[in-house]
Order: C-alpha cells, then sequence, then structure tokens
C-alpha cells in the first residue's frame, strides 16, 4: 500500500506528465492535488501526442482511476473541453473523479485576474490569467463555491449572491448576475456530476485495501505560495507538504517522493531566474528543448542547470528520488556549465536565499563540464550513454546526495532510462 510522490523540483515544465505516466503503470490511483488549469503535462506514445491540464496523464491507462484532489480548483468550462478533447482521441473519461471539495474557479475569477495583471503594468508577476489565484483567494476567505454545493440549489444561490456581494466594486460593469452565474453552475455540474465524490475516502479505503497511490503536483517547488521566489510563484503549494493537504493522504502514508528536473534550468513568467541566459547558449537551449509553454504557449527563459535551487528543493520537499529530464537537450555542446555555488560581491554561499532582494543580487558560479557531443535520444539503457553524460549524472547526484534513478532523452513514452526502482 505505498504512497509516491511526484513533484517539480524547479519552476515547473519539467517532464513531470512523462513521469508520471511512466509510474502509473503500478498505481492504482493517481491523483492530483493542488493548482488549475494553468499547467500542462504532455505525453507522447508512439506518434500520439496527449496534453493534458487539469486530468492527470494516468488517464491513459484503462484500468487507473485518476482524481483531481480537493486541493485542485476547477473551471469547469476547460474541464469539460479536456474531456470532450480526450474522448475525441479516444481516451475513456470513465474512471475520471473529482472531489467535491475542490473549487470551482468562477468566469468571474477569470475577470479579476486578467484585471488585476493589467493594473500592475510593469510589475506584473506573470500569471496565466485563468482566475486561479482569485478562486484560491475566495477559498481562503471561506466564501469559496465547492463542486459539491450545486447538489443543493438554495444553498448554490446563497454561495452566488455572497460572491457577488463580497465583490461588488470588482464587477462593476461586468456581464454576470446572480441568475445567470446559478444557472452556468447547475449547468456545468450537470455534466460533471457522474464523476463527483468524496475521495479523500475513495482514496484511503483502496490504501487500505492495499493500493497503490500516486500523488502528482502541478507547477514546481520554486513556484510554491510558501517557498517559491515570492510574490513571482503560484497560488497553491506543489510542495510535498501539499500533496498530504491536497489529497487527504496523511503524511505517515508516504513513501517515497519523486522530483523531476530537467537537465538544464527554465522559467515562465516573470521573477529572478539566476542561471538565466540571454545569449546564443540559453537561445539553442530554448530551440532544442521545444520550450513553449503546454497550456500558454509562452516562450521559457533558459538558463544551466541550478544545483544551489535544486539542493534547496531536495530539502524543502525531502526528495528521496530524482528523475532528470531532456538529457537529449544537451547533445550538442561542447561544454556544458553547472552551478554549483552563488555569489554576492565577495560572499560565495550555497543555500538558496529566502528573500527576492538577495536572490535578484546573485550571481552564479559555475563548474565547467565536456560535453558529449553525441546523439541520445535513441539509447534505451543507462550504460549506453556517453561517458560525459554519466558523468553529468553523477556530479548532480554527488552534490545533491540524492540518487537519480531515471534519467529520460526524449519525449516519447518509452526513452526513459531506468537506474532504479521508485515503486517501495
Amino acid at each position: 500500500m505505498p504512497v509516491v510522490v511526484i513533484l517539480g523540483a524547479q519552476w515547473g515544465d519539467e517532464g513531470k506528465g512523462k513521469i508520471t505516466d511512466y509510474l502509473a503503470a503500478k498505481a492504482d490511483i493517481i491523483v492530483r492535488y493542488q493548482g488549475g488549469n494553468n499547467a500542462g503535462h504532455t505525453v507522447v506514445v508512439g506518434d500520439t501526442t496527449y496534453k493534458f491540464h487539469l486530468i492527470p496523464s494516468g488517464i491513459l491507462y484503462k484500468d487507473k482511476i485518476c482524481v483531481l484532489g480537493n486541493g485542485v480548483v476547477i473551471d469547469p468550462e476547460k474541464l469539460i473541453g479536456e474531456l470532450d478533447g480526450i474522448t475525441a482521441q479516444g481516451i475513456s473519461s470513465e474512471n475520471l473523479r473529482i472531489s467535491d471539495q475542490a473549487h470551482f474557479i468562477l468566469p468571474t475569477h477569470r475577470i479579476f485576474d486578467q484585471h488585476s495583471e493589467d493594473k500592475k503594468g510593469e510589475a506584473k508577476i506573470g500569471t496565466t490569467g485563468r482566475g486561479i489565484g482569485p478562486a484560491y483567494r475566495d477559498k481562503v476567505n471561506r466564501s469559496g463555491i465547492r463542486l459539491g454545493d450545486p447538489r443543493d440549489p438554495v444553498l448554490l444561490r446563497q454561495l452566488v449572491a455572497t460572491h457577488f456581494e463580497e465583490h461588488a466594486q470588482e464587477l462593476i460593469d461586468v456581464d454576470w448576475t446572480i441568475d445567470r452565474m446559478v444557472d452556468y453552475l447547475l449547468h456545468t455540474y450537470k455534466r460533471l456530476e457522474p464523476y463527483v465524490c468524496n475521495t479523500p475516502a475513495l482514496i484511503n479505503d483502496t490504501l487500505e485495501k492495499g493500493g497503490n497511490i500516486l500523488l502528482e503536483g502541478a507547477q514546481g517547488t520554486l513556484l510554491d505560495i510558501d517557498h517559491g521566489t515570492y510574490p513571482f510563484v503560484t497560488s497553491s503549494n506543489p510542495t510535498a507538504g501539499g500533496a498530504c493537504i491536497g489529497s487527504g493522504v496523511g503524511p505517515t502514508r508516504i513513501n517515497a517522493i519523486v522530483g523531476v528536473a530537467k537537465s538544464y534550468t527554465t522559467r515562465v513568467g516573470a521573477g529572478p531566474f539566476p542561471t538565466e541566459l540571454f545569449d546564443e547558449t540559453g537561445a539553442l537551449l530554448g530551440k532544442y528543448g521545444h520550450e513553449f509553454g503546454t497550456t500558454t504557449g509562452r516562450a521559457r527563459r533558459c538558463g544551466w542547470l541550478d544545483l544551489v535551487a535544486l539542493r534547496y528543493a531536495m530539502r524543502i520537499n525531502g526528495i528521496t528520488h530524482l528523475c532528470i529530464t531532456k538529457l537529449d537537450v544537451l547533445d550538442s555542446f561542447e561544454e556544458i556549465k553547472l552551478c554549483t555555488a552563488y555569489c554576492i560581491g565577495e560572499k560565495e554561499f550555497n543555500d538558496y536565499p529566502s528573500q527576492l532582494s538577495t536572490i535578484s543580487q546573485v550571481k552564479p558560479i559555475y563548474k565547467t563540464l565536456k560535453g558529449w557531443c553525441k546523439p541520445t535520444s535513441a539509447m534505451r539503457s543507462f550504460t549506453e550513454l556517453p561517458s560525459q553524460a554519466i558523468a553529468y549524472i553523477a556530479r548532480i547526484e554527488d552534490y545533491l546526495k540524492v540518487p537519480v534513478v531515471l534519467v529520460s532523452v526524449s519525449p516519447e513514452r518509452t526513452a526513459n532510462l531506468i537506474r532504479q526502482n521508485i515503486w517501495p
């Protein structure tokens, strides 16, 4: 009855969907535990590419239950659209379950989000404008509307009326009324109702029967609302602590915490990025890695692998296993750099700063390694890798004191070089 958590160890976009798909093969339930449709996971199976925004990528397995946990915020229109999309690709949604404690993203939340970013001007933090932040704001303010609330239309109307009352100033000149919002929620709920249930009970019942549970995070550690580069962060907790809160699984149940990191570093949106490259090398990383957001299509900022930030992620999450993705993106570089420390002026240190002002000032200190200049995307065993690539992985392990158990060398589903089993 093991529980495995999989999460991003950088700023998101690490390739978690592919690793989740690999781990899901031995899971009974795959749970997405936080975030909204601002995340994107991609899985390539043969000639077919599947893109997921809310639904766990484990839905590709016919015999797996996929759960949107209580920590997720759900835009019903986007979820219905995603359900229609996977159906068109021949994927059944029969085994999807949605927590009745998860919160709705309302159409008004999207409006609030977009207006808020517009007002900030140059101080924008780079949100996706999908209403995720405002939905979490209402949740914390104890005035959110949850997926189970439309079961009681009288209660639902009261909650919607409260929403309009509390946000009266933000709703001036907005083309939404209480009646229209109630009708909208009742209509979309009717489509989602077959999936809505008490998911913590489902998950824990499965555990007690000896089942395997995979808890899947969205975004990454450095976007965590508490532990990320605040305020340039998401509105939830992608870190391991959030896995318990957003799923209803107690911490003593967790057996392994799997961190996923690229062989280099990327970031979408604004905020500090110590190893960001503004030269041809950075452009080549973006080109070779096809670094555009699955959800937003925005180009990602690129830089060398930051081991200081990765060590911070190891400690914050208690990561027990590390997966390195996109190793093949480095195939053409004659020299590859690893950031092993930071400096400000003459002061050198290797602890990730807690304050934005400090992070913004740091300069990376690099160790330069020889590249392998040989294609790796067709390799299917770790021992096939060039010696320089193996040395690169060894240097990461030596610095972090965490085993690299899987190395991914292409988007293809089978392109995982397995070094150690992850499931206990």
